[in-house]
């Protein structure tokens, strides 16, 4: 017998219910994969990462993305717990032993004894209260139960999975560690030089490479642009690589003294520092391709990959005109909805969603109200757009960001805006914890 049930073991469902765990009630947590398997993932642990290994910077004063790890940390979160003991160096980035973390998760939630995981894949909306979290690789049956409730069309985009190469195979008598201008401990990327003749060459190479064929349902589909292969980006013209993860700024080749025309940064992908992933070499090449291609570039001639690219389908619902500010479908109020389905992008923003909707439903299966967290918060920013700040009919998956806080009152200097809203949106944080609290359960 349980409380609630939430539907997906994913960063939102294992967050969401963990915090229903924590405020007493008894969960019932479906996972879909260990009956069935997904697209793009590789084992059956809960929140198993299946793109980068980063949950991006971890600067709480001058980082939207920072902000919202220090306000998950300070609500609870267990996906914070776990990414915070198996951090893995990545300079001012919070990443992880992507491994070590979905274990970790996973234990975490075996082990509370309110929390009732089963493998099974559930094709219906509940009649009962419910979180759905089934990320944006919803199987079929339950996304047509959703798109028959909602009578409206699921959107879709593409999101990409970038390589990983052994560490003992990368040439270190041409690669150097470095982190751009020697941010964090200064070494925590590998980094790989071109000249201009290479980066030419290599660009030729991405342009012309067999790449994976679009299904019918497939095409006119967008990318998300913060997971936009890599091939995809050198379509929109030939410098736009050195622009972006191939930029070379800030990074001293020792051989020269100088920066090289581009540079290829791979960032440690595990604990123990033997695997590391091909940063923004997210990819719908064909798995034979990457390795002739990537293969070119300095250092990596004799590369070995522990997983090669990818490329998977996903799907999220126009959540401005189907969720109300408490994350509740308006149709069916007993079921929520949290994380990549609701049209968060990113590892960080799903698990923050998967949070507040964990709250809100232990809050009102306690029978009070709990207010949304203060706009001034990342929390309360991310919430807003998700239920009502964005225009639904141009809805698109969004990180957190300051564009998506409320103005500062009066003139800022640029430089101080940031820092402002950080210390702003801990104050609001604080106090709409402290009002929280005081409300009796």
């Amino acid at each position: 017998m349980h409380d609630i049930h939430v539907i997906g073991g994913g960063l939102a469902g294992s967050e969401a219910a963990w915090q229903l765990a924590e405020a007493g009630l008894r969960v019932r947590l479906s996972e879909m994969r260990g009956v069935e398997a997904t697209p793009a993932h590789h084992g059956d642990q809960l929140a198993e990462l299946v793109c980068s290994n980063s949950f991006r910077s971890g600067d709480a004063e001058r980082n939207a993305v920072g902000l919202l790890h220090a306000e998950m940390r300070a609500l609870g979160s267990l996906i914070l717990a776990q990414a915070d003991r198996h951090r893995v160096p990545a300079g001012s980035a919070l990443a992880v032993d992507r491994d070590g973390f979905a274990e970790g998760v996973t234990a975490a939630i075996a082990a509370h004894p309110l929390i009732e995981l089963v493998r099974e894949r559930i094709d219906a909306l509940p009649d009962g209260p419910a979180i759905v979290a089934t990320g944006p690789l919803t199987a079929s049956g339950l996304a047509g139960a959703i798109a028959a409730e909602t009578g409206r069309d699921a959107l879709a985009f593409f999101d990409a999975i970038a390589p990983i190469v052994h560490r003992d195979t990368i040439d270190m008598d041409v690669c150097w560690f470095q982190s751009r201008w020697n941010k964090g401990e200064g070494h925590d990327y590998i980094n790989c030089p071109m000249d201009r003749d290479q980066y030419g060459a290599f660009v030729d190479a991405l342009l012309a490479g067999d790449k994976t064929e679009f299904r019918e349902w497939e095409r006119d589909t967008p990318y998300f642009d913060g997971c936009m292969p890599i091939e995809v980006m050198a379509e929109r013209g030939r410098e736009t690589l050195r622009h972006g993860p191939m930029k070379p700024v800030g990074l001293d080749d020792p051989r020269t003294g100088r920066w090289p025309h581009a540079v290829v940064q791979l960032r440690q992908d595990n604990a123990l520092g033997t695997l590391w992933n091909i940063v923004g070499f997210q990819t719908k090449l064909r798995h034979a391709e990457q390795v002739r291609i990537f293969r070119t570039i300095p250092g990596l001639e004799k590369a070995e990959f522990a997983r090669l690219g990818g490329l998977h389908r996903n799907t999220f619902i126009r959540s401005p005109l189907l969720l109300d500010g408490e994350l509740r479908l308006r149709s069916r109020p007993a079921i929520r909805f949290a994380g990549q389905i609701t049209g968060c992008e990113g590892y960080v923003e799903s698990a923050a969603i998967g949070l507040l909707a964990g709250r809100f439903a232990a809050a009102e299966r306690h029978g009070r109200a709990l207010a949304p967290p203060p706009a001034e918060t990342a929390l309360g920013a991310l919430l807003g757009h998700i239920t009502g700040g964005a225009q639904a009919e141009h809805y698109q998956p969004m990180n957190v960001n300051f564009g998506l806080f409320p103005p500062l009152d009066g003139r800022a200097r640029k430089a101080d805006r940031k820092t402002l809203m950080t210390a702003r949106a801990t104050q609001a944080l604080a106090e709409w914890r402290a009002g929280a609290e005081a409300v009796p359960a």
